[in-house]
């Protein structure tokens, strides 16, 4: 091995490391691992800058304007609350009402913000009903997944990539297979993603209530609260810690949350265990969830604030104050939003306007200047809702990427998995390729996962000289598929903490979901994309 494919596999190696222990941000993680590459000759500053400017990346960054735009309209916590039966209803029948719609909306919404608003609704509903809300949250994130892999826009990993094929359009495969390389249409992943989402329903429906827990008992007791509520002007809220909580791997004596907001912490719930005691000594970390004793200031100051994922006090969220012409109008800019880009793929129009593209990019272009323009979010505040840490991330991931075809490395593992996989052909690679980014996704991110495998898939795809599009396919489903740990995606780690989830709760649920994939996705892809 040379020195490039060394210094790229212990690079990789030490990058792997510090996401698993979680030390610090995935964007800055990935971003150290970018500049050793740099200085190390393995990368060129233009190589090292060239995701910032990727469409695809930038297409992220945009839509998370889109979905807080939507979010802020009321329009979907409207939705969702029509979707809840008002009556008591059995696990199965409540989950066969929510659930596909759920996974709708997250087809063409960031999952985040679906789950931050659905969580508290849905927890407080099922109380409201007598039902356990550990029936609903973990399959609440399930669903956003499940519908994130159906569409482009559905999750960022598609676009991720969907922005590398585009941008290794100049490699040698190109040439053979020039259709591989115009990236993904709006609907194209769903002729995989589709079937995988309704068996991932199914399964759901029927396993539910049998693998899930039943509910764990709360750090304060509701109805203790309620009336504690009445002879003070203190409330219970729980917040759900984000990336940019200022007290993360702190201890709580070193960190004075009640002089930073307001607020006393009665209890600290991670990892399906709960603190009410000696809780100076408890380190905060992202997902936590806080129970608070709060006076009425705090949702209203909080709510939207960057710091905490979720700030809910156990009551259905009031949006009467909302225009109604403000969910309706969030709604059909997203529809158009949708359908606009659909459209502009049609060979009909390409040939009508040549020198234009009406793809993803130009319409959430125009969809975004609209809302901030009409204040469907506030334009003043717009970089706040933008998870800026997912960016660094996805531009690194595009270098990373590119020094692993640089350096040799991704040439040497395709060598590999396909000796290893040689008396089985392409199927087996699809498969090995499924199982090594899936590994990565569960344990690192999800765009960090599909950044390590794209450079495999386009050296197995030309060493065996077969269509590298069914190994494109095979990165997004299998990256996107996190069901087995709540570390893997971001809605997973939030569910978690709202929901009092144990580590054991997602492996025991998640992993017969995440061989369903497996097997679907090996077995359909090559159907719609041959070899």
């Amino acid at each position: 091995m040379t020195f490039q494919i060394i210094f790229v596999l212990l690079g990789l190696v030490g990058m792997i490391t510090a996401l698993v222990l979680d030390k610090m941000r995935p964007g800055i993680v990935l971003l150290s691992v970018v500049i050793l590459f740099m200085v190390a000759g393995i990368l060129s500053p233009e190589e090292v800058i060239a995701g910032f400017s990727n469409k695809g990346m930038i297409t992220v960054a945009l839509l998370f304007l889109v979905s807080e735009g939507v979010r802020q309209s009321g329009a979907i916590s409207s939705l969702i609350k029509k979707m809840l039966p008002s009556k008591s209803s059995s696990v199965a029948k409540a989950q066969l009402r929510m659930l596909p719609s759920i996974s709708a909306f997250s087809a063409f919404l960031n999952n985040t913000p679906v789950v931050v608003i659905f969580a508290p609704i849905i927890k407080h509903w099922a109380k409201k009903v007598n039902l356990p809300y550990t029936k609903f949250l973990i399959p609440l994130s399930y669903a956003t997944i499940l519908g994130g892999i159906c569409t482009l826009i559905g999750t960022s990993t598609n676009l991720v990539v969907h922005g590398m094929i585009l941008e290794s359009a100049n490699s040698t495969n190109a040439a053979l297979y020039p259709d591989a390389f115009d990236g993904f249409s709006m609907f194209e992943l769903g002729k995989v993603g589709l079937p995988i989402a309704i068996a991932g329903i199914i399964y759901m429906l029927a396993f539910s209530k049998k693998l899930l827990p039943d509910t764990r008992q709360d750090i304060v007791n509701e109805d203790d609260s309620d009336e504690n509520e009445k002879h003070s002007r203190k409330h219970t809220v729980e917040v759900v810690l984000a990336s940019r909580f200022p007290g993360l791997n702190k201890r709580l004596r070193f960190f004075d949350f009640e002089r930073h907001f307001g607020a006393e912490i009665k209890g600290v719930r991670h990892g399906g265990v709960t603190r009410t005691t000696n809780l100076g000594n408890v380190v905060l970390r992202e997902g936590d969830t806080l129970v608070l004793s709060a006076d009425e200031s705090f949702i209203p100051t909080w709510k939207d604030s960057s710091m905490f994922f979720i700030v809910a006090n156990g009551k259905d969220l009031d949006d009467s104050l909302v225009p109604k012409w403000k969910k309706w109008f969030a709604l059909g800019l997203l529809i158009s939003m949708i359908v606009g880009a659909t459209i502009g793929e049609l060979p009909m129009i390409k040939e009508a306007f040549p020198n234009a593209k009406f793809d993803m990019f130009f319409f959430v272009c125009v969809t975004t200047v609209i809302m901030a323009w009409t204040k469907l979010f506030p334009a003043k505040k717009y970089t706040k809702y933008i998870s800026w840490d997912i960016l660094i991330t996805i531009a690194c991931a595009f270098a990373i990427s590119k020094a692993m075809e640089n350096s040799g490395f991704a040439g040497l593992v395709a060598e590999m998995i396909i000796s290893i996989t040689s008396f089985v052909g392409p199927y087996g690679t699809l498969a090995i390729l499924f199982i090594i980014t899936n590994l990565f996704t569960e344990l690192i991110t999800n765009n960090a996962a599909a950044a390590l495998s794209f450079p495999l898939a386009l050296e197995i795809s030309s060493q065996l000289d077969v269509n590298p599009m069914p190994f494109f396919v095979v990165i997004c489903i299998a990256a996107s598929a996190s069901f087995s740990t709540p570390i893997g995606y971001q809605t997973n780690l939030i569910v978690q903490g709202i929901g009092n989830y144990k580590f054991t709760d997602f492996f025991r649920f998640g992993f017969p979901l995440n061989l369903i994939t497996f097997i679907l996705t090996v077995l359909l892809v090559p159907i719609f994309w041959s070899f």
